[in-house]
């Protein structure tokens, strides 16, 4: 069976084999984690803005301040991250 493989109960179409292995995976996560990836993918799914929590709006206005003050992150930082 292929990772796209389609399981079928009684004849109705649940979710492919990838999708429920991605959700086991996903659910040996940290709560938090959890539900990160969960919004991601209901924005993905509905297609519509998911509103940001306190937290996430608050790491994006002092990420703006940083920027507005001039505060960057060296390039070399940034390449070292991703690496």
């Amino acid at each position: 069976m292929g990772y796209n493989s389609i399981i079928e109960i009684t004849g109705e179409t649940i979710v492919t084999k990838l999708f429920e292995q991605a959700v086991a995976a996903i659910s040996r996560l940290p709560p938090e984690t959890q539900d990160d990836l969960a919004r991601l993918m209901l924005a993905l799914a509905e297609d519509a803005p998911v509103p940001l929590t306190d937290e996430e709006a608050a790491a994006i206005a002092e990420a703006e301040a940083e920027i507005a003050r001039g505060e960057r992150v060296p390039a070399e930082a940034v390449q070292a991250f991703w690496r």
